[in-house]
């Protein structure tokens, strides 16, 4: 699965990733004065709004992508970027007032782990918060594609079984994590696109997994998904597209010990 190309993911993703961002971030209650870790932070569409928050100072950000945390360390100067995955966060217990994960859940390792570890370094008192978009009850952005997918290879797997793509999942990983009580919200935000190619490109960059099935293809077979999606949106002017995001945020209030503690580590 390909995720080390941010120029591409950009262009895939990063349009409605960037939308997402300031919703979520008052979803998770960022206020001035706090300090805030990005997990996944992938192009740094959610570090940018919570570096024009907080300041670039009190933001840090990790990503397991090379690419992707060297894209955001030139984009955000100021920021403290690592490469790490979320199931093994380079920071001593109780280091951040509110520690985000923004549609990175349902792509880490082990997602109990990482948020567990999200709980580690967040300080008795802050927040956790993520968000993973609505694969399984087809909010998603990528509705349409899996759809026009699955009419012509039923077999093929999609996204909607990923780690909290269904309602009620992401509050039950909290849940396992040893954050419970978490608050569960929808987000939904909306892009436009000027018509059916810009809205088809993207799939073809290889981004993801909708990237990764579509490079699967022979000519032929992509001949015939991008016809059958063509089918299922606009022929003929802007194309809109609305995608909401299961959000869930917590309320850290044990110790920074017992969240260090507390159920196998990563």
């Amino acid at each position: 699965m390909s995720f080390d190309a941010p120029a591409e993911y950009g262009r895939f993703m990063g349009r409605y990733s960037s939308l997402l961002a300031v919703p979520f971030a008052a979803f998770a209650q960022v206020e001035a004065g706090q300090r805030a870790l990005d997990v996944g932070c992938g192009t740094g569409e959610l570090t940018a709004v919570l570096a024009a928050r907080l300041g670039p100072g009190a933001v840090a950000a990790a990503d397991p992508s090379p690419a992707f945390a060297d894209f955001t360390r030139s984009r955000l100067p100021g920021v403290d970027v690592r490469r790490a995955a979320a199931e093994e966060l380079p920071y001593p217990d109780g280091s951040f007032g509110v520690t985000l994960a923004q549609l990175v859940v349902h792509f880490m390792t082990d997602p109990v782990a990482g948020l567990r570890e999200m709980r580690r370094v967040t300080r008795p008192g802050g927040v956790v918060a993520a968000c993973v978009w609505d694969h399984a009850g087809g909010g998603g952005p990528l509705t349409v594609f899996w759809q026009a997918v699955r009419s012509l290879d039923p077999s093929a797997p999609g996204e909607a079984g990923l780690a909290g793509a269904r309602e009620g999942h992401l509050a039950e990983l909290f849940d396992e994590a040893g954050l419970p009580g978490a608050e569960s919200a929808i987000l939904t935000v909306t892009s436009a696109f000027a018509g059916f190619e810009e809205w088809w490109e993207p799939y073809t960059l290889g981004v993801g997994p909708a990237g990764d099935y579509v490079r699967s293809l022979d000519d032929r077979r992509r001949a015939d998904l991008r016809a059958r999606c063509a089918s299922l949106l606009p022929s003929h002017g802007p194309i809109t597209i609305t995608a909401t995001a299961w959000a869930v945020r917590s309320l850290f209030t044990g110790s920074s010990n017992a969240a260090s503690n507390a159920g196998p580590g990563p």
